[in-house]
């Protein structure tokens, strides 16, 4: 099955989940990129007749040399909520509120 690609650049976010615990890094995926992430949600969903585990989408993410799989979660909000690794953050020098251009395979 050849996966649909969807570019995009977002700031690295960090959110505290538990305290003691180093934050969780993450990128917001908005306007055409979360649309288009949205409308294979749709058809993937259509497709099996049920959604993923909380709305989710199955990734292959590439950002920089570092590239896994992962999944990309709905926010409430609206948009996408895509997790970056503490290795990947590190191996590819992201800061928090630095720009992240991220390369996506949906699955």
């Amino acid at each position: 099955m050849s996966a649909d690609t969807v570019r995009f650049t977002a700031p690295l976010q960090a959110m505290v989940i538990e305290e003691g615990y180093d934050p969780i890094g993450w990128v917001p995926l908005t306007g055409e990129a979360a649309d288009a992430v949205a409308g294979h949600e749709l058809v993937r969903r259509l497709e099996r007749g049920k959604r993923r585990g909380f709305g989710s989408v199955k990734v292959t993410v590439q950002v920089g040399d570092s590239r896994w799989q992962t999944s990309l979660f709905p926010q409430k909000t609206g948009g996408w909520f895509l997790p970056i690794k503490k290795p990947v953050r590190l191996a590819e020098g992201l800061e928090e509120g630095e720009p992240v251009e991220v390369l996506l395979e949906l699955h």
